[in-house]
């Protein structure tokens, strides 16, 4: 239990919760506070801003897709393949990622996701026709996200136990970050020098950043003596992984359906692209502020408790507020709030892992969790465009009210780990 939990979170060890896993061992304590320990979250968030953060861009470049006819006979459907197939290959791709970091270290997996991201980006600036796209900015793409995320999202837990939400939310709050900058760049740059060039200068960006950060970053595999496995079939025994798993699913999908469609939603209700853009920068910078506050509350209401608490009010806001967002105030209001809470589920995956199953298992947890979430992943921007009415004043109103509805669906599947554990109802 960490030093900041509360005493009536209970929190089962990983012999208790699957039986089937040898009990491990204590884990060592990391260094606290220590200098190094605060570089690998800065290293972590300028990763995540690189990587998520340019990849939240996509809903820019989607609402020029769409209103421009970049690629002659491309469908909704078919953009909206493009940004979930980023998001599924870099979950999908989490076997390799794990074997390549157990084989040949952390670093060289960085190296590759950092080479992939780049030519990923230049790929996609000499697109002609849809199926490049699918190849460069979906396939590629996603798999440098996954061998640059899926290689840090376990290592800044290693280095932290009293503050382990806090550094997570930190460090994935680079992703937010990315996604506010890198949404007016984006914008800016594809009207004012081209949108093959708005791919070209991402791509100089992320490669300089990402193969510096990579440099710096290490692990501790080695001193908490993790387990390391693809996939472990003993967690499909587990009804906490099972709960996690289906928080997780509805999470990812809701904040897929969010990133990608907020700016296209406001085209909908009669605002310009720069003003779609700008709801989108600020439903991202919001996660920058969002994700280290979650944590921080984490570490000292609970971990577990306050994953559902996110994921309630995410979904709250979703019923309160978005759905009579009619004009531009009410819907840069909604990006504020809703942003606070809707990328949560990737700052607080690992701590609440560790959390439910211990350290030593981590890895395998989430190389297990990622291709579980592969699917929603790819068809989540799919199902939200068909939702949409095709013709009438509000036709995003079936997604809007689906969205809310995955979020409360994912509190419920987190408050009831917190009730089996705890034998509390709140």
């Amino acid at each position: 239990m960490s030093g900041h939990q509360r005493p009536d979170e209970k929190v089962a060890q990983p012999a208790v919760v699957l039986s089937s896993l040898p009990d491990s061992t204590s884990e060592e304590e990391p260094d606290q506070d220590s200098k190094y320990s605060w570089l690998c979250v800065a290293c972590v968030f300028l990763i995540n801003m690189h990587t998520f953060g340019i990849n939240g861009s996509y809903g820019v470049f989607l609402s020029y897709y769409l209103t421009s006819s970049y690629f002659p006979g491309a469908t909704y459907i078919e953009y909206a393949l493009v940004s979930g197939l980023s998001i599924s290959q870099a979950l999908l791709i989490s076997p390799f990622v794990t074997y390549t970091t157990r084989v040949y270290g952390t670093r060289t997996a960085l190296f590759i996701g950092s080479f992939l991201e780049a030519l990923a980006l230049v790929g996609a600036s000499f697109s002609k026709t849809i199926w490049q796209l699918f190849l460069s900015q979906g396939l590629c793409s996603g798999w440098g996200m996954g061998f640059l995320f899926l290689g840090t999202v376990g290592v800044v837990p290693q280095w932290f136990t009293k503050r382990r939400s806090l550094a997570a939310g930190l460090a994935s709050s680079g992703a937010g970050t990315g996604g506010f900058v890198y949404n007016l760049a984006v914008n800016a740059m594809i009207h004012n020098i081209s949108l093959p060039w708005a791919y070209r200068i991402l791509a100089i960006i992320a490669f300089t950043v990402n193969i510096t950060c990579s440099f710096f970053i290490k692990d501790r595999h080695r001193q908490i003596g993790t387990v390391q496995k693809t996939f472990d079939y003993r967690l499909l025994k587990s009804l906490d992984f099972w709960a996690l798993s289906i928080w997780a699913i509805f999470n990812i999908i809701g904040y897929v359906v969010l990133s990608f469609s907020l700016p296209s939603y406001a085209t909908s209700i009669g605002l310009s692209k720069q003003q779609g853009a700008l709801v989108g920068a600020l439903l991202n910078v919001a996660q920058a502020f969002g994700r280290p506050s979650v944590g921080f509350l984490s570490d000292h209401v609970g971990r577990v408790r306050m994953t559902a608490i996110a994921s309630a009010a995410c979904g709250l806001t979703c019923f309160v507020i978005w759905i009579f967002a009619r004009s531009y105030g009410v819907l840069i209001l909604f990006a504020i709030l809703a942003g606070l809470f809707v990328g949560n589920n990737w700052a607080a995956t690992a701590p609440v892992s560790a959390e439910i199953f211990g350290m030593k298992y981590l890895p395998s947890i989430l190389s297990t969790l990622w291709l579980i979430l592969t699917p929603p992943g790819t068809f989540a921007e799919l199902i939200a465009l068909g939702l949409r009415e095709k013709h009438g004043s509000r036709i995003y109103l079936p997604t809007q009210i689906f969205t809310g509805a995955l979020y409360f669906g994912a509190a419920l599947s987190m408050w009831l780990i917190y009730a089996r554990k705890s034998r509390k109802l709140w």
